[in-house]
């Protein structure tokens, strides 16, 4: 890297294209002569389609076809593998058989969108019902997963038993995080036509090589005759990482008809359709010494997933093992399969919820030994991830709760329960620690420079409005010497370059790395062809003679010896200047452990006569390495922590517990953060490059804002009011008091 972009706070260069309207997502592409469809969805938890009648649908005029099990086009059924992610192992409408409430049992197809909704309403299903397991504690299927993605969910060291009996401090809580569901901006949406025996799909999706991949295995199909398209997506959180049966049913009726076939997702379905947080039952055992010192951890978890999706559950033990220095360890995870939608990842699946339970107990040894909640966190830090007995490559998190302290003014926090008050106000000063892994897969980028001086970055990477546009363009125009104007960034096309899933917070940390060897091979190419053309000023030099700035190749000891980039191209002869870079992990893993950590300090106010709790301050502070963009950065965190209020205080997935239906599935009864909610939220960041991690010394920023959050959260709320809250979310009559409760 040769500028001073890295860091600075560009501006998104997709910005103008967002608030004007230009960008374009999946819903908005024109298709000629498309359909429109309406996905009908089962009604009952476990059973058989027994009858379908289409008459009233097919009467509706502007309705074309109705697709069932009895008409679809037949596809296979693929197991989850990461290279061929189908989240479920269910293909769909190819029997009558159900497995959960919302499964989709038919498609209706309309000139307009109208037609389609009221023919799908008109559609008339019936069922034959079986018995159904929806309940947790009624599962008979219960699993122990040995690894999760390659994390142990099964692990032991030490003879913790036995030190946590012998511990003089004991706590043993169970902690409880419910079903939570993504909700973000844009629904999930596919455009999907064939052009003979070619595909082209507008998706929104955060993996369009994997998506890729499902389509060209259900079709029968080469990777080749697939295409991918999602330069935009409105959010995603992990429900669009993978892919669903909505995608497939939209190539399925395009192949079906011969035309376009446009589906969106209603908000109502997003909740059965792709995926959720599954509930958490999690047992936490800490043993200690007097001083805080972590002798025990043992930490059981109990979550659940769907029969035909058992490949995901939520990993909650994944950050236990290595987050502190105690000595002997025991994680235990029980997935339950149940007749329920498949969950998926979530916003730091594992480590979101994981954390709140860790966390909220590490509250709990701080009282109990008397000591400062911080106090407890510093006492504990290790060098050495134990798990895997490796150094970390960088681990900052004590300046992360200097930082933190010092910043919220930590040191005026009185220690006792109920001992800090405004008026009638209750005040309640939380900490929590924030982990998150720093991983990398293959990424691939392709640099090119024209003839007229615009430069070109290609990847099949996504941007969810994470800001990968503008990350890419500050690499490129750093290693360049160009101005970012000059930079073209071209995303989210499967025909691009090789990108891994928008997911792992591991985005820029993969593709990045490719870009800055693309872009510096590029302008080291470039100085070639200035120095040994003999119509160049610049002729007879030798590169470290040469610096680029903004864009012109100059001598540094004369800068009016000049040349702009596209006068080199037209140099050189070749039409462009174009290298393909490769970026991949070595070896580096078997030396050190990669995590980023954080601090995350909360203010909450309880009032007791209104029963009205408030988080009002909220203060984070992260080591993640060098940060590309301070401004998208920054941005991000707030998103995690407003994420991870949401998580403490308001979201919660209800379903009927007779038939598995979702009751709260939509945005009046699922509560999400808004503005009124949100405190004034201050981030900071202790930054050192983690140079052995990748060449940008950059890691992950996506994820590690949530972690943490709702552990803060509560630890707060007790020391406001002096009630321990174990089960989320923190509604207020889980904080009345039993005579106030009574009125």
């Amino acid at each position: 890297m040769t500028g001073s972009l890295i860091g600075a706070p560009l501006d998104r260069v997709d910005g103008h294209a967002k608030v004007t309207g230009a960008a374009r997502y999946a819903a908005d592409v024109p298709a000629a002569d498309p359909l429109h469809a309406v996905i009908v969805q089962a009604t009952i938890a476990r059973g058989t389609i027994t009858d379908v009648d289409e008459t009233a649908a097919r009467a509706v005029p502007g309705v074309v076809e109705v697709l069932t099990y009895r008409n679809a086009p037949r596809v296979p059924a693929f197991p989850f593998e990461f290279a061929l992610p189908f989240c479920e192992e269910l293909a769909p409408l190819q029997d009558a058989t159900v497995h959960y409430h919302g499964q989709h049992v038919a498609l209706v197809l309309g000139e307009t969108f109208e037609a389609a909704r009221e023919g799908a309403a008109l559609l008339r299903i019936s069922y034959a019902p079986a018995p159904a397991e929806i309940d947790l504690d009624t599962a008979h299927t219960v699993t122990n997963p040995d690894h999760f993605f390659g994390s142990a969910m099964q692990y032991r060291r030490g003879e913790p038993e036995r030190a946590f009996d012998a511990s003089a401090v004991r706590i043993d809580a169970t902690y409880t995080t419910p079903l939570e569901n993504h909700n973000p901006m844009e629904p999930s949406a596919t455009l999907a036509e064939w052009h003979g025996n070619e595909l082209l799909v507008h998706d929104s999706t955060q993996w369009v090589m994997g998506t890729q991949a499902c389509y060209a295995k259900a079709f029968a199909l080469d990777a080749t005759q697939v295409r991918v398209l999602a330069p935009y997506i409105g959010g995603g959180f992990g429900c669009k990482g993978f892919v669903w049966a909505h995608q497939t049913l939209a190539a399925m009726a395009a192949k079906a008809t011969g035309r376009p076939v446009k589906l969106v997702l209603t908000r109502e379905q997003m909740f059965t359709s792709v995926g959720h947080r599954g509930l958490t039952r999690q047992r936490v055992r800490l043993g200690a010494s007097r001083d805080g010192v972590l002798q025990a951890t043992l930490h059981d978890v109990t979550s659940v997933t769907s029969r035909v999706g058992a490949s995901f559950f939520e990993p909650s033990v994944i950050a236990t093992a290595m987050l502190y220095g105690a000595p002997a360890v025991a994680l235990t995870t029980r997935v339950a399969q149940l007749d329920v939608p498949s969950p998926t990842a979530m916003r730091a699946p594992g480590e979101a919820p994981g954390t709140f339970a860790l966390g909220s107990a590490l509250d709990e040894v701080a009282y109990a030994c008397g000591l400062d909640p911080l106090d407890v966190l510093r006492r504990n830090e290790t060098a050495t991830d134990l798990e895997v007995g490796l150094p970390f490559s960088s681990r900052n998190v004590l300046a992360c709760y200097d930082r933190g302290a010092e910043a919220f003014g930590w040191d005026r926090r009185s220690h006792a329960p109920r001992s800090m008050r405004d008026g009638r106000e209750l005040i309640g000063w939380g900490v929590a620690t924030a982990t998150y892994p720093a991983m990398r897969s293959n990424g691939e980028a392709r640099v090119t420079i024209t003839p007229d001086g615009t430069i070109d970055v290609a990847s099949a990477t996504h941007d969810l409005g994470t800001g990968m546009y503008t990350v890419l363009t500050q690499i490129a125009a750093d290693a360049l010497g160009a101005d970012p104007r000059a930079i073209r960034v071209r995303i989210g096309d499967s025909s691009l370059p090789l990108a891994p899933v928008a997911g792992g917070s591991m985005s820029t940390a993969s593709v990045g790395p490719a870009v800055l060897d693309a872009a510096t091979r590029a302008r080291a190419e470039a100085i070639t062809i200035a120095t040994s053309s003999g119509a160049s000023p610049l002729h007879g030099l030798h590169a470290d003679e040469v610096e680029v700035v903004a864009g012109v190749l100059r001598a540094k000891a004369d800068p009016t010896r000049a040349i702009g980039y596209g006068a080199v191209v037209q140099l050189g002869g070749s039409g462009a200047i174009e290298v393909h870079a490769h970026a991949a992990p070595g070896d580096e893993g078997e030396r050190y452990s990669f995590h980023s950590f954080g601090a995350q300090f909360v203010e909450v106010r309880f009032d007791e006569e209104i029963a009205r709790l408030r988080v009002t301050r909220a203060l984070g502070v992260f080591d993640c390495g060098r940060i590309m963009n301070r401004k998208t950065a920054r941005s991000q965190m707030l998103g995690g922590i407003t994420f991870g209020l949401g998580m403490a205080l308001l979201e919660e997935t209800v379903r009927d517990e007779r038939y598995g239906a979702v009751v709260t599935n939509n945005l009046a009864d699922y509560h999400l953060p808004v503005n009124a909610d949100v405190p004034p939220i201050e981030v900071l960041f202790v930054e050192e490059p983690d140079l052995r991690f990748n060449p940008l010394g950059a890691r992950g920023v996506g994820e590690i804002g949530i972690t943490g959050v709702a552990a803060a959260i509560a630890n707060a709320v007790y020391h406001a009011t002096g009630v321990r809250v174990r089960d989320l979310p923190i509604v207020p009559e889980k904080l009345l008091t039993p005579a106030l409760a009574a009125v």
